[in-house]
């Protein structure tokens, strides 16, 4: 069996693993003061955010809380 080689399509992306360029790119700039605050005030709003949903979680799943808002059926207090 001999195998027949085709060329193929887009060959030149294959062959792009190979390339190597010799261009750098820029260095990335530092962040600005303003920048980094808004980074921070983000983060902390994120955490916050995620205190409030633990603790407003935690109230809600106590067992004294819940059953002081449960009511029996209405079947069920008939029998």
């Amino acid at each position: 069996m001999s195998r027949r080689c085709e060329p193929v399509p887009f060959a030149f992306a294959a062959e792009a693993d190979r390339f190597r360029s010799n261009v750098t790119p820029p260095p990335r700039e530092a962040p600005g003061r303003t920048q980094r605050a808004a980074r921070s005030l983000v983060g902390l709003a994120a955490a916050a955010g995620l205190v409030a949903s633990l603790l407003l979680g935690v109230e809600a799943l106590q067992p004294e809380h819940a059953s002081a808002t449960s009511q029996p059926s209405g079947s069920s207090a008939g029998r």
